[in-house]
């Protein structure tokens, strides 16, 4: 592989990963979560967030003490609050202002579960984090690619950081391309028309987090065309904290190269 960039090469990566690094440790970005709650029928408290949660067939419910308010969509919340049904990877994020404080508490479901995280800006994670290591970006590893869209989606389970939880996405096809010789990664819906990969590669555990790195990948043309830029890829939370849900990747998109490209293991 070679090492050359060019410099608007550089530059451009350069922007991408600042913005990304001031996204992960903005105040209420994952840094800041300071737990995860399985939600249960049984109502219950937690030193990190106000009132008594719990779940049940319509979804999360918070139960607040006398005096205690949060915010949900823009409106003040007292007594109780029902969130209603979640989507799966889907949440809602309530306010809640602790002192001088504000803490979001992300309520969302994963796995099948409800569960909260809330977000503090003091969280010691956060308040220590000091940037991510990421090899330099190199063009070779930005890979022309064709898209294969399958007959029709498929959803495919994959396993989670969290043992005994999986995921479920939606696979439209395969992407193809050469990197030291060919290569095929399953690719999800991502962002808007574009693609997610979840990979490993021969650097995994060694360099780079072992368990997942994920990669957003542009949508194809007309013709099924694209790029797969591993400059780009990315640490997801579960590199950092033990309040992750992080689905891992799917058996075929362990690349067998070394892809010395995109975020290293975290200092």
């Amino acid at each position: 592989m070679t090492t050359s960039t060019t410099a608007p090469f550089a530059t451009d990566w350069a922007a991408w990963h600042d913005a990304h690094e001031a996204a992960r440790a903005s105040e209420h970005g994952f840094l800041a979560i300071t737990s995860i709650r399985w939600l249960r029928a049984e109502p219950e408290r937690f030193e990190d967030v106000p009132g008594a949660w719990s779940t049940a067939e319509d979804g999360p419910v918070v139960a607040l003490d006398p005096g205690q308010s949060i915010e949900v969509d823009g409106q003040v919340v007292t007594g109780t609050h029902r969130f209603g049904s979640l989507a799966e990877r889907s949440g809602v994020d309530a306010v809640w202002r602790d002192g001088d404080e504000t803490v979001v508490i992300e309520v969302a479901r994963r796995g099948g579960s409800d569960i909260i995280r809330p977000r503090r800006p003091s969280a010691p994670l956060r308040t220590s984090y000091r940037g991510t290591p990421a090899y330099a970006p190199d063009p070779a590893f930005a890979v022309e690619a064709r898209f294969e869209p399958f007959d029709e989606p498929r959803e495919v389970t994959v396993g989670s950081v969290v043992d005994g939880l999986q995921h479920v996405y939606t696979a439209p096809g395969v992407l193809r391309f050469d990197l030291d010789g060919p290569r095929t990664l399953t690719a999800f819906n991502g962002h808007g028309d574009g693609l997610l990969v979840l990979f490993t590669d021969r650097t995994s555990g060694v360099t780079t987090y072992a368990a997942t790195r994920s990669l957003d990948v542009p949508a194809p043309d007309a013709s099924g065309r694209t790029t797969v830029d591993f400059n780009r890829a990315t640490n997801l939370p579960c590199a950092y904290t033990p309040h992750a849900t992080c689905p891992l990747p799917p058996a075929e998109n362990r690349l067998d190269v070394a892809v010395e490209a995109g975020e290293r293991l975290p200092a």
